[in-house]
Order: C-alpha cells, then sequence, then structure tokens
C-alpha cells in the first residue's frame, strides 16, 4: 500500500504544473477580442487559473509529502495522534 501511495504522489506532483500549462495554453489559444462567446472572454479564463493554481500546488504539496513518506503511517485513533 505504501508503495501505490508513492507512485499516486509522484503523479500528483506531475499532473499539477502539466494542468496549469494546458489552462495557460488553452486560455492564450481561446482570448480573442473578436470573439463574442465567453470562452473567448479573458475575464473568465483570469477566474479560472485563479482558482485553480492554489489547487494545483496543494496536490504538488501532497505529492511530496506522499512521496516522501509521511503518509506511510497514519493514525488509527485519536490516541495515536
Amino acid at each position: 500500500m505504501n508503495s501505490l501511495k508513492k507512485i499516486m504522489g509522484f503523479f500528483w506532483m506531475t499532473l499539477a504544473p502539466i494542468v496549469i500549462y494546458l489552462l495557460v495554453r488553452s486560455a492564450l489559444q481561446n482570448i480573442d477580442s473578436t470573439g463574442t462567446k465567453d470562452i473567448n472572454k479573458p475575464v473568465p479564463w483570469i477566474i479560472i487559473i485563479t482558482i485553480f493554481t492554489p489547487i494545483a500546488i496543494g496536490l504538488m504539496i501532497f505529492g511530496y509529502y506522499s512521496l516522501k513518506g509521511e503518509y506511510d503511517h497514519l493514525p488509527e485513533s485519536s490516541d495515536d495522534l
């Protein structure tokens, strides 16, 4: 089970920057001053990127700690804390 946690930690660490890159790339491709749809306006993209960047950073931190082995032994009761 601990090896699965470490594999998933590596997965989260690599997925987070990829998602941010794809969001920024999509924003740059879809923002158009002559567009009339909401996807062509910069404000929704700024909101989306602003919301998902801290989430992605949190996933990277979670993956780092998982890869480091911080979650190998989890407490089973409040007495273990």
